[in-house]
């Protein structure tokens, strides 16, 4: 039998959520899909109408990339990243937090433009910017990790460390609130074999709402133009440098 949540746990639970959304622009319906429960289980809890199992909550946790339990009281709440990750204040990046669609270019179909989701929000309990892929087609190597913001480069690291493997995408900030850079990354190979692998990636600010075309966008799909203009203006432009 599922473990559920007490009246005020629930209720903490709940406005956390409402918050979440609302702050990051994410639909409960998206949620509902990445933690893989029904929307109506999510309304009724989020309305109060029954409380949450605490096996729904990890799920929720795990889609949102952040604690939802046991948060700290504001005056306790962690406003600076540690000096390992650039020491940086929650107010200086707010700008950095929200939903982004991802692109870069194909390792599976050269010529093609593979886009996803990404994720970037603050962790209140570690006190620290964290980012959180989603919407991929190989959803087993959907990444989530921590973000580094130096103020000595003015750099933006989004670094996943798992099992002692590095991924990390290295990104500027050149116009608006876009950001582009590049991905290092191990791509599959032949067989088992994993191959260092580096390319331009684009993170474009954007709603659940805009509805945009995500996985392996082809050369005559609609969006193509549109993804493949915005990646290669990373190199046209010198954003990211690839010497010869």
């Amino acid at each position: 039998m599922h473990t559920e949540l007490s009246v005020e746990g629930s209720e903490t639970v709940a406005l956390v959520v409402r918050e979440e959304l609302a702050r990051r622009r994410l639909s409960r319906q998206w949620l509902a899909d990445e933690a893989k429960v029904s929307l109506s289980t999510l309304e009724k809890a989020l309305a109060g109408r029954r409380p949450f199992t605490l096996a729904t909550v990890v799920r929720l946790e795990d889609a949102l990339g952040t604690s939802l339990r046991a948060r700290p009281m504001q005056a306790e709440a962690k406003l600076f990243a540690p000096e390992s990750m650039g020491a940086y204040a929650r107010p200086a990046v707010q700008w950095l937090e929200g939903t982004y669609l991802t692109l870069r270019p194909s390792f599976s179909e050269v010529g093609s433009i593979f886009a996803y989701m990404t994720s970037i929000s603050w962790d209140e309990a570690n006190g620290h910017l964290v980012f959180s892929e989603a919407s991929r087609t190989d959803s087993d190597y959907e990444q989530k990790g921590f973000v580094s913001f130096p103020n000595i480069s003015g750099a933006i690291y989004l670094v996943t460390i798992w099992q002692g493997q590095y991924r990390v995408a290295l990104l500027n900030r050149p116009s608006g609130r876009w950001l582009s850079g590049i991905l290092l990354t191990l791509a599959a190979g032949e067989g088992a074999q994993l191959t260092p692998a580096s390319v331009p990636i684009v993170l474009l600010p954007t709603t659940p709402e805009e509805n945009k075309t995500v996985g392996v966008v082809h050369a005559g799909d609609a969006e193509f133009e549109e993804y493949r203009t915005c990646v290669d203006r990373v190199t046209q432009r010198g954003y990211a440098r690839f010497p010869a």
